[in-house]
């Protein structure tokens, strides 16, 4: 049941304000259910895909996706995210437990953090537009990704507020997209090594489709600002309780 309700409210959160999938769902796997670094955050990429599966078709037939955009994005964060996927199955077969839940809980502290930045410039005008630089800013991100699930969303949608001049509905769009790429690629990777727990990708998965419905609907009929502040004010809790988890370990 828990892994039910963590799959609906964190597919919910996605289909109204396009984050928070990845950087949720390996700290509340970790820590309300007492999964395994490696296994915990392949089972969230998994979970991701098929969330941000569900929800991208909606926001492309608003015609909310920015292609080329995306396409800018995905030349680095890709390499990235097989770099970073690599790198958790090197490292997860030798390494303990403390210093991943560290890296992890720092990680969801920086994301919680991208994500007030960007809800304070939300009311700024964006006078400047460069998307190549998209492409480098998206090689760390996508290696973020592939080793911890956590990053796309914040940091990608950070990085189209301040580089293009897309509107917020756009941003989220073509967020989401390149969240589904990367998170694929990123499951496929750890499912082969197999770092994944597939009773619990189930549950998760019950839950996240109705969660992502639910959040499609909801897009356009509630307001999102307060969801956002209260999101990040929880990420950043999640994050320091695993940092303090791995610490203390």
């Amino acid at each position: 049941m828990a892994a039910f309700l963590i799959g609906f409210f964190i597919a919910t959160s996605v289909g109204v304000i396009g984050i928070g999938a990845g950087t949720m769902a390996t700290p509340l796997l970790i820590v309300l259910l007492r999964m395994k670094g490696a296994v915990a955050v392949g089972t969230a990429l998994a979970f991701v895909t098929v969330v941000k599966l569900i929800v991208a078709p909606v926001y492309m037939w608003r015609k909310q996706v920015d292609y080329r955009i995306l396409a800018w994005m995905l030349a680095g964060g890709l390499p990235g995210v097989v770099v970073g996927g690599r790198l958790l199955i090197s490292l997860g077969k030798t390494m303990n437990q403390r210093p991943l839940f560290v890296l992890l809980g720092l990680t969801i502290v920086c994301a919680a953090v991208f994500n007030v930045f960007r809800l304070t410039r939300e009311h700024l005008e964006r006078k400047q537009a460069n998307p190549r630089w998209l492409g480098a800013l998206m090689l760390p991100v996508g290696m973020e990704m592939g080793f911890s699930s956590a990053g796309s969303g914040a940091l990608g949608s950070s990085a189209l507020l301040g580089l293009t001049k897309l509107e917020a509905s756009s941003v989220v769009g073509t967020g989401i997209c390149f969240g589904l790429i990367l998170s694929a690629v990123g499951s496929g990777m750890q499912m082969g090594a197999g770092n994944y727990d597939f009773a619990v990708f189930e549950r998760l998965l019950a839950g996240g489709v109705c969660g992502a419905l639910l959040g499609s609907f909801l897009a356009n009929r509630i307001p999102s600002r307060p969801l956002k502040w209260g999101l990040s004010t929880g990420l950043g809790v999640l994050g320091i309780q695993l940092f303090i988890q791995g610490v203390r370990a």
